[in-house]
């Protein structure tokens, strides 16, 4: 049950994203990602990872994993927001051309199973430190959002930067 269900979401998937390259003329938009683990237990990482598995072949829609940040159109955070990340966080927007966050996994908005630790930031009204809060553009939610529920976001996310590039 659970797999047909699975497989009815990814065809939904895919014709979204069919009917999305109609209505734009067929012009596909790469998606380049660079992954920021923030000291999760690292369950998004493994649903990020099968992303690139024979399943969901992220590749075919134009969706990347980059190791450089100067040629990412996103940064994806995992995991709580540490303290001893806070600088490699920062720096890693800094060198990204246009500075945009998407944030994965229930951890990545009230710190999860690691509330209570010393090492994370406190979360409350503040959550994020300024300049990581404006550059958040999603949220994926899930303690870990499925694979599908991730390319839906990056779908829509890569449909806005493509109406952004070509000013539609």
């Amino acid at each position: 049950m659970e797999e047909k269900l699975r497989k009815k979401m990814l065809n939904q998937l895919v014709e979204q994203r069919k009917q999305s390259l109609k209505t734009l003329g067929g012009k596909p938009c790469s998606l380049f990602i660079r992954h920021l683990d923030c000291g999760s237990c690292n369950a998004c990482e493994l649903e990020l990872n099968a992303l690139a598995n024979p399943i969901y072949d992220s590749a075919q829609w134009g969706i990347h994993f980059e190791a450089s940040p100067r040629h990412a159109d996103i940064l994806a955070l995992t995991g709580p927001y540490v303290r001893s990340l806070d600088r490699a966080a920062r720096s890693t927007l800094e060198a990204m051309p246009v500075p945009r966050i998407v944030t994965i996994g229930d951890c990545t908005q009230n710190a999860g199973e690691f509330q209570n630790s010393y090492a994370v930031f406190p979360y409350s009204e503040e959550g994020y430190p300024e300049e990581v809060k404006k550059a958040i553009i999603a949220h994926v939610p899930g303690c870990p959002p499925s694979p599908e529920e991730i390319l839906k976001a990056l779908f829509t996310i890569g449909q806005g930067l493509l109406h952004y590039r070509l000013k539609i």
